[in-house]
């Protein structure tokens, strides 16, 4: 075991870790064997947070390093998912580019270049009101409540099923579908509707906006880490973001792997998934008060009637 890393705690399909993102998955995983990258890096913003992140000059530059250890240990059908924050340019109600900046020099490395399956968003409709100089003070500028999830994979075969993350159908889909009535042919925008229309597929295909409230109820969590003398990640987002993902892009039994676990929301989606899982942050306080989520995981699974604190 390399001593710049080293294991924290297990579970029965998972393992996490203290160290650098890069050194530890190269040290800890083989080569072409991680299903899924699930991750929401630490953002490029103005003001430093106390859990570390770069300036947008020099963000691209730092993410590299990473880039080439996931490209090593993905699968060809693997996939990485990155969920980035809005970020702002210091004192102007101008935004920062880092994050395009970031997909564009993923894309166009000379060697071990990624594509783009697809670019994601998240809506938050529960954020509060940010930059407050720019949108409660001077209300130049809206509330910045989406962040951009970039999907990138190593092929275009990449391992991907929608049909394990449909959506209810609308209320005008289910009377479309109970009656049979539906007025088809070609539409002005050349699209043709045709007989399979109305079969009840199980529900609607899932679009790529994501709305998803980040309230921050996870108080079993939060409660365990103080009772520890441990801070909480400040930076939690909702299990829903990655369930999304580790069900549309993975299979059960399949390695899930995020390198900026914070308080691993992942790991903890993962195993209750029943996906392998490999969580690593730098921050050792951190990784101390994550393993508070599989504690309340096993009073919910032995609680018979489902109740969680």
């Amino acid at each position: 075991m390399s001593d710049n890393f080293q294991e924290c705690y297990t579970t029965e399909l998972g393992v996490a870790y203290c160290g650098d993102a890069a050194q530890t998955l190269a040290g800890v995983c083989e080569s072409e064997s991680v299903d899924l990258i699930v991750t929401s890096p630490p953002f490029a913003l103005a003001r430093p947070k106390e859990y570390g992140n770069h300036p947008s000059s020099t963000y691209v530059k730092w993410f590299q390093q990473f880039a080439d250890v996931f490209w090593d240990i993905l699968k060809p059908t693997g996939s990485l998912v990155i969920d980035l924050g809005g970020a702002w340019e210091p004192g102007a109600p101008t935004k920062s580019l880092y994050a395009f900046e970031l997909l564009v020099s993923l894309c166009r490395r000379p060697t071990r270049p990624y594509l783009l399956a697809q670019d994601i968003y998240w809506h938050n409709p529960a954020r509060l009101p940010s930059p407050a100089q720019w949108v409660t003070v001077n209300r130049v500028r809206l509330k910045d409540a989406v962040n951009t999830i970039w999907w990138l994979v190593k092929s275009p075969d990449a391992y991907a099923d929608n049909a394990q993350v449909l959506r209810d159908y609308s209320p005008g889909m289910k009377r479309l579908l109970e009656k049979q009535e539906y007025n088809r042919g070609r539409r002005p925008s050349g699209h043709v509707i045709r007989e399979g229309f109305t079969q009840d597929r199980g529900g609607a295909i899932a679009p790529n906006m994501l709305e998803i409230a980040n309230t921050g109820n996870d108080r079993a969590y939060v409660a365990e880490c103080r009772a520890k003398g441990l801070k909480p990640h400040p930076a939690r987002f909702p299990d829903e973001v990655p369930r999304f993902f580790i069900d549309f892009l993975s299979k059960p039994g399949d390695l899930v792997v995020d390198p900026f676990a914070g308080s691993n929301v992942v790991g903890r989606v993962a195993e209750v998934a029943g996906r392998r899982w490999i969580s690593v942050d730098i921050d050792e306080g951190y990784v101390q008060g994550s393993e508070a989520r599989f504690h309340d995981l096993q009073r919910e699974l032995s609680d018979p009637t489902g109740a969680a604190a």
